[in-house]
Protein backbone atom coordinates (compact mmCIF):
# COMPACT_ATOMS: atom_id res chain seq x y z
CA UNK A 1 0.00 0.00 0.00
CA UNK A 2 1.35 3.44 -0.95
CA UNK A 3 1.66 5.88 1.92
CA UNK A 4 -0.36 8.39 -0.11
CA UNK A 5 -3.41 6.13 -0.04
CA UNK A 6 -6.26 7.36 2.13
CA UNK A 7 -7.47 4.59 4.41
CA UNK A 8 -11.21 4.51 5.10
CA UNK A 9 -12.31 2.68 8.26
CA UNK A 10 -16.05 2.07 8.46
CA UNK A 11 -18.17 1.39 11.53
CA UNK A 12 -17.76 -2.38 11.35
CA UNK A 13 -13.96 -2.06 11.11
CA UNK A 14 -13.89 0.37 14.05
CA UNK A 15 -15.90 -2.04 16.16
CA UNK A 16 -13.67 -4.96 15.18
CA UNK A 17 -10.39 -3.11 15.66
CA UNK A 18 -10.96 -1.00 18.77
CA UNK A 19 -10.92 -3.45 21.68
CA UNK A 20 -12.02 -2.17 25.08
CA UNK A 21 -8.88 -2.96 27.13
CA UNK A 22 -6.69 -1.34 24.50
CA UNK A 23 -8.97 1.68 24.17
CA UNK A 24 -9.01 2.16 27.95
CA UNK A 25 -5.21 2.25 27.93
CA UNK A 26 -5.15 4.73 25.01
CA UNK A 27 -7.69 7.04 26.57
CA UNK A 28 -5.83 6.99 29.90
CA UNK A 29 -2.64 8.13 28.16
CA UNK A 30 -4.51 10.75 26.11
CA UNK A 31 -6.05 12.25 29.26
CA UNK A 32 -2.66 12.39 30.98
CA UNK A 33 -1.06 13.95 27.91
CA UNK A 34 -3.76 16.63 27.62
CA UNK A 35 -3.35 17.71 31.26
CA UNK A 36 0.45 17.59 30.86
CA UNK A 37 0.25 19.89 27.82
CA UNK A 38 1.88 17.49 25.37
CA UNK A 39 -1.28 17.26 23.26
CA UNK A 40 -3.47 20.14 22.23
CA UNK A 41 -7.08 20.67 21.28
CA UNK A 42 -9.53 23.49 20.77
CA UNK A 43 -12.89 23.54 22.46
CA UNK A 44 -15.70 21.98 20.49
CA UNK A 45 -17.51 24.43 18.20
CA UNK A 46 -21.12 23.92 17.17
CA UNK A 47 -23.32 25.18 14.38
CA UNK A 48 -27.00 24.90 15.32
CA UNK A 49 -29.27 24.32 12.35
CA UNK A 50 -32.67 24.25 13.98
CA UNK A 51 -34.36 22.15 16.61
CA UNK A 52 -32.56 18.83 17.15
CA UNK A 53 -29.92 19.48 14.46
CA UNK A 54 -26.29 20.40 15.28
CA UNK A 55 -22.98 20.16 13.44
CA UNK A 56 -19.89 20.02 15.70
CA UNK A 57 -16.17 20.31 15.00
CA UNK A 58 -13.41 19.08 17.34
CA UNK A 59 -9.81 19.72 16.17
CA UNK A 60 -6.69 18.57 17.98
CA UNK A 61 -3.11 17.34 17.80
CA UNK A 62 -1.48 14.37 19.51
CA UNK A 63 1.84 16.26 19.55
CA UNK A 64 4.20 18.28 17.37
CA UNK A 65 5.63 15.10 15.83
CA UNK A 66 2.46 13.03 15.92
CA UNK A 67 -0.89 12.73 14.18
CA UNK A 68 -3.36 15.60 14.08
CA UNK A 69 -6.84 16.12 12.71
CA UNK A 70 -10.45 16.63 13.74
CA UNK A 71 -13.74 14.97 14.47
CA UNK A 72 -16.63 16.29 12.40
CA UNK A 73 -19.96 15.12 13.70
CA UNK A 74 -23.67 15.74 13.36
CA UNK A 75 -25.92 15.45 16.40
CA UNK A 76 -29.46 14.97 15.14
CA UNK A 77 -32.65 13.88 16.83
CA UNK A 78 -33.56 10.34 15.82
CA UNK A 79 -37.10 10.39 14.37
CA UNK A 80 -37.39 6.65 14.92
CA UNK A 81 -36.68 7.02 18.64
CA UNK A 82 -38.14 10.19 20.21
CA UNK A 83 -35.83 11.70 22.81
CA UNK A 84 -32.75 10.00 21.32
CA UNK A 85 -29.96 11.65 19.33
CA UNK A 86 -27.55 10.08 16.84
CA UNK A 87 -23.91 11.17 16.61
CA UNK A 88 -22.80 10.55 13.02
CA UNK A 89 -19.61 11.74 11.42
CA UNK A 90 -15.96 11.25 10.63
CA UNK A 91 -12.59 11.42 12.34
CA UNK A 92 -10.08 12.80 9.81
CA UNK A 93 -6.42 12.05 10.51
CA UNK A 94 -3.32 13.77 9.07
CA UNK A 95 0.30 12.57 9.28
CA UNK A 96 2.88 14.97 10.81
CA UNK A 97 5.70 14.89 8.25
CA UNK A 98 4.04 16.41 5.20
CA UNK A 99 0.57 17.14 6.55
CA UNK A 100 -1.17 14.61 4.29
CA UNK A 101 -4.62 13.27 5.18
CA UNK A 102 -4.15 9.54 5.69
CA UNK A 103 -7.27 8.20 7.36
CA UNK A 104 -11.01 8.74 7.60
CA UNK A 105 -12.79 6.71 10.28
CA UNK A 106 -16.41 6.35 11.37
CA UNK A 107 -16.91 8.77 14.28
CA UNK A 108 -20.12 7.34 15.72
CA UNK A 109 -18.57 3.99 16.63
CA UNK A 110 -15.33 5.58 17.85
CA UNK A 111 -17.37 7.92 20.05
CA UNK A 112 -19.38 5.06 21.54
CA UNK A 113 -16.31 3.02 22.46
CA UNK A 114 -13.90 5.76 23.55
CA UNK A 115 -16.56 7.50 25.68
CA UNK A 116 -17.16 4.29 27.62
CA UNK A 117 -13.41 3.74 27.86
CA UNK A 118 -12.99 7.24 29.32
CA UNK A 119 -15.72 6.56 31.88
CA UNK A 120 -13.92 3.35 32.82
CA UNK A 121 -10.66 5.25 33.30
CA UNK A 122 -12.38 7.83 35.53
CA UNK A 123 -14.21 5.13 37.49
CA UNK A 124 -10.97 3.26 38.07
CA UNK A 125 -9.34 6.46 39.36
CA UNK A 126 -12.22 7.80 41.46
CA UNK A 127 -14.57 5.01 42.60
CA UNK A 128 -13.94 3.18 45.85
CA UNK A 129 -11.82 0.05 45.39
CA UNK A 130 -14.63 -2.04 46.91
CA UNK A 131 -17.33 -0.72 44.54
CA UNK A 132 -19.56 -3.65 43.59
CA UNK A 133 -22.93 -2.19 42.53
CA UNK A 134 -23.36 -0.34 39.22
CA UNK A 135 -26.37 1.69 38.05
CA UNK A 136 -26.70 2.72 34.41
CA UNK A 137 -29.30 5.35 33.63
CA UNK A 138 -30.05 5.00 29.94
CA UNK A 139 -30.73 2.25 27.43
CA UNK A 140 -29.08 3.41 24.18
CA UNK A 141 -25.76 2.81 22.49
CA UNK A 142 -23.74 4.37 25.30
CA UNK A 143 -25.37 2.07 27.84
CA UNK A 144 -24.28 -0.92 25.76
CA UNK A 145 -20.65 0.19 25.48
CA UNK A 146 -20.50 1.12 29.17
CA UNK A 147 -21.72 -2.38 30.04
CA UNK A 148 -18.64 -3.71 28.26
CA UNK A 149 -16.11 -1.20 29.58
CA UNK A 150 -16.90 -0.69 33.27
CA UNK A 151 -16.63 -4.34 34.40
CA UNK A 152 -13.01 -4.20 33.19
CA UNK A 153 -12.10 -1.85 36.08
CA UNK A 154 -14.35 -3.07 38.93
CA UNK A 155 -15.78 -6.51 39.76
CA UNK A 156 -19.48 -5.58 39.87
CA UNK A 157 -21.70 -8.27 41.33
CA UNK A 158 -24.90 -6.30 40.69
CA UNK A 159 -25.71 -4.20 37.62
CA UNK A 160 -28.94 -2.18 37.59
CA UNK A 161 -30.37 -0.56 34.46
CA UNK A 162 -32.95 2.21 34.54
CA UNK A 163 -34.59 3.79 31.53
CA UNK A 164 -37.36 6.23 30.85
CA UNK A 165 -38.90 3.33 28.89
CA UNK A 166 -39.04 0.38 31.33
CA UNK A 167 -39.45 -2.13 28.50
CA UNK A 168 -36.15 -1.06 26.97
CA UNK A 169 -34.43 -1.28 30.36
CA UNK A 170 -35.72 -4.84 30.79
CA UNK A 171 -34.62 -5.79 27.27
CA UNK A 172 -31.12 -4.39 27.85
CA UNK A 173 -30.80 -6.21 31.19
CA UNK A 174 -31.77 -9.48 29.51
CA UNK A 175 -29.25 -8.80 26.74
CA UNK A 176 -26.47 -8.02 29.24
CA UNK A 177 -27.09 -11.27 31.11
CA UNK A 178 -27.18 -13.37 27.96
CA UNK A 179 -24.33 -11.77 26.01
CA UNK A 180 -21.98 -10.53 28.73
CA UNK A 181 -22.76 -12.79 31.68
CA UNK A 182 -23.49 -9.82 33.94
CA UNK A 183 -25.77 -9.98 36.97
CA UNK A 184 -28.01 -7.37 35.36
CA UNK A 185 -31.54 -6.35 36.27
CA UNK A 186 -33.89 -3.56 35.31
CA UNK A 187 -35.15 -1.24 38.05
CA UNK A 188 -38.18 1.03 38.33
CA UNK A 189 -37.63 2.64 41.75
CA UNK A 190 -34.84 5.04 40.83
CA UNK A 191 -34.21 6.68 44.24
CA UNK A 192 -33.89 3.24 45.84
CA UNK A 193 -31.51 2.09 43.10
CA UNK A 194 -29.38 5.21 43.52
CA UNK A 195 -29.24 4.66 47.29
CA UNK A 196 -27.93 1.12 46.70
CA UNK A 197 -25.29 2.08 44.11
CA UNK A 198 -21.53 2.45 44.36
CA UNK A 199 -21.10 3.74 40.79
CA UNK A 200 -23.73 5.58 38.74
CA UNK A 201 -23.60 6.59 35.05
CA UNK A 202 -26.07 9.01 33.46
CA UNK A 203 -26.20 8.17 29.74
CA UNK A 204 -29.33 9.84 28.45
CA UNK A 205 -30.40 12.73 26.25
CA UNK A 206 -32.61 14.10 29.02
CA UNK A 207 -33.11 17.87 29.00
CA UNK A 208 -34.07 17.92 32.69
CA UNK A 209 -32.41 16.38 35.76
CA UNK A 210 -33.02 12.69 36.31
CA UNK A 211 -30.49 12.30 39.16
CA UNK A 212 -30.60 14.46 42.30
CA UNK A 213 -27.96 15.30 44.86
CA UNK A 214 -30.09 14.49 47.88
CA UNK A 215 -30.49 10.89 46.63
CA UNK A 216 -26.77 10.12 46.87
CA UNK A 217 -25.16 8.20 49.71
CA UNK A 218 -21.62 8.97 50.92
CA UNK A 219 -18.89 7.21 48.98
CA UNK A 220 -20.70 6.96 45.64
CA UNK A 221 -19.03 7.86 42.35
CA UNK A 222 -21.10 9.45 39.54
CA UNK A 223 -20.18 9.65 35.84
CA UNK A 224 -22.12 12.46 34.10
CA UNK A 225 -21.95 11.56 30.42
CA UNK A 226 -25.11 12.25 28.45
CA UNK A 227 -25.08 16.04 28.05
CA UNK A 228 -22.25 17.46 25.94
CA UNK A 229 -23.35 21.07 25.46
CA UNK A 230 -24.95 23.95 27.38
CA UNK A 231 -28.67 23.38 27.93
CA UNK A 232 -29.63 19.76 28.66
CA UNK A 233 -28.84 18.68 32.22
CA UNK A 234 -28.97 15.12 33.57
CA UNK A 235 -28.18 15.95 37.22
CA UNK A 236 -29.35 18.82 39.40
CA UNK A 237 -27.27 21.71 40.70
CA UNK A 238 -27.33 20.29 44.23
CA UNK A 239 -25.48 17.19 43.03
CA UNK A 240 -22.77 19.34 41.43
CA UNK A 241 -22.45 21.35 44.65
CA UNK A 242 -22.30 18.26 46.86
CA UNK A 243 -19.63 16.31 44.99
CA UNK A 244 -15.89 16.49 44.44
CA UNK A 245 -16.14 17.53 40.79
CA UNK A 246 -13.57 16.22 38.30
CA UNK A 247 -13.59 17.34 34.64
CA UNK A 248 -12.23 15.65 31.56
CA UNK A 249 -11.17 19.16 30.45
CA UNK A 250 -11.45 22.23 32.68
CA UNK A 251 -11.63 24.57 29.65
CA UNK A 252 -14.44 22.51 28.10
CA UNK A 253 -16.52 22.36 31.28
CA UNK A 254 -16.34 26.14 31.72
CA UNK A 255 -18.05 26.66 28.35
CA UNK A 256 -20.08 23.47 27.80
CA UNK A 257 -20.60 21.62 31.09
CA UNK A 258 -24.35 22.17 31.31
CA UNK A 259 -24.84 20.94 34.89
CA UNK A 260 -21.82 22.87 36.18
CA UNK A 261 -22.89 26.06 34.38
CA UNK A 262 -26.39 25.82 35.89
CA UNK A 263 -24.99 25.39 39.41
CA UNK A 264 -22.67 28.34 38.79
CA UNK A 265 -25.55 30.48 37.49
CA UNK A 266 -27.47 29.70 40.67
CA UNK A 267 -24.53 30.87 42.78
CA UNK A 268 -23.91 27.41 44.28
CA UNK A 269 -20.37 26.94 42.92
CA UNK A 270 -17.54 28.93 41.40
CA UNK A 271 -14.93 27.95 38.86
CA UNK A 272 -12.72 26.68 41.68
CA UNK A 273 -15.27 23.94 42.36
CA UNK A 274 -13.60 22.01 39.52
CA UNK A 275 -11.19 20.11 41.75
CA UNK A 276 -9.08 18.75 38.90
CA UNK A 277 -8.97 17.37 35.41
CA UNK A 278 -8.97 13.60 35.35
CA UNK A 279 -5.55 13.77 33.68
CA UNK A 280 -4.18 15.63 36.70
CA UNK A 281 -5.50 12.87 38.96
CA UNK A 282 -3.93 10.20 36.76
CA UNK A 283 -0.61 12.07 36.80
CA UNK A 284 -0.71 12.21 40.60
CA UNK A 285 -0.77 16.01 40.65
CA UNK A 286 -4.15 16.32 42.40
CA UNK A 287 -5.87 13.73 44.59
CA UNK A 288 -9.11 12.31 43.27
CA UNK A 289 -11.01 10.53 46.03
CA UNK A 290 -9.64 11.76 49.37
CA UNK A 291 -11.67 9.51 51.67
CA UNK A 292 -14.10 6.57 51.46
CA UNK A 293 -16.95 9.00 52.24
CA UNK A 294 -16.24 11.42 49.39
CA UNK A 295 -18.93 11.75 46.72
CA UNK A 296 -16.99 12.04 43.47
CA UNK A 297 -18.29 13.04 40.06
CA UNK A 298 -16.62 12.90 36.65
CA UNK A 299 -17.98 15.13 33.89
CA UNK A 300 -17.43 13.66 30.43
CA UNK A 301 -17.60 16.07 27.49
CA UNK A 302 -15.18 14.20 25.23
CA UNK A 303 -11.70 15.08 24.01
CA UNK A 304 -10.71 15.47 20.37
CA UNK A 305 -7.41 13.85 21.35
CA UNK A 306 -9.29 10.77 22.56
CA UNK A 307 -10.88 10.40 19.12
CA UNK A 308 -7.57 11.05 17.37
CA UNK A 309 -5.74 8.51 19.55
CA UNK A 310 -8.37 5.88 18.72
CA UNK A 311 -8.26 6.71 14.99
CA UNK A 312 -4.45 6.65 15.02
CA UNK A 313 -4.49 3.19 16.60
CA UNK A 314 -6.91 1.95 13.94
CA UNK A 315 -4.86 3.55 11.16
CA UNK A 316 -1.63 1.93 12.34
CA UNK A 317 -3.33 -1.48 12.41
CA UNK A 318 -4.80 -0.98 8.95
CA UNK A 319 -1.45 0.22 7.55
CA UNK A 320 0.33 -2.89 8.82
CA UNK A 321 -2.24 -5.07 7.08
Amino acid sequence: MERSDLIVIDAAAVKAGLDYPGCIDMVREAMKALSAGTTRQLNRTMIHMGEGRTFAQMPGSLGDEDMFGAKLISVFADPAQPGRRRHRGLVVLFEPEQGRPVCVADAEEITHIRTAAATAVATDALARPDARTLLLMGTGGQARTHLRALPLVRAFDRVMIWGRDPAKAQALATEAKADLGLAAESVDDLPAAVAASDVICTLTGSAQPILFGDWLRPGVHVNIVGSSAPGPVEVDAALVQRCRYIADSRASVLVAGAEFLLAKEQGLVGDDHIAAEIGEVLLGRVPGRRSPEDITAYKSLGHAVQDLAAASHLYQRASRR
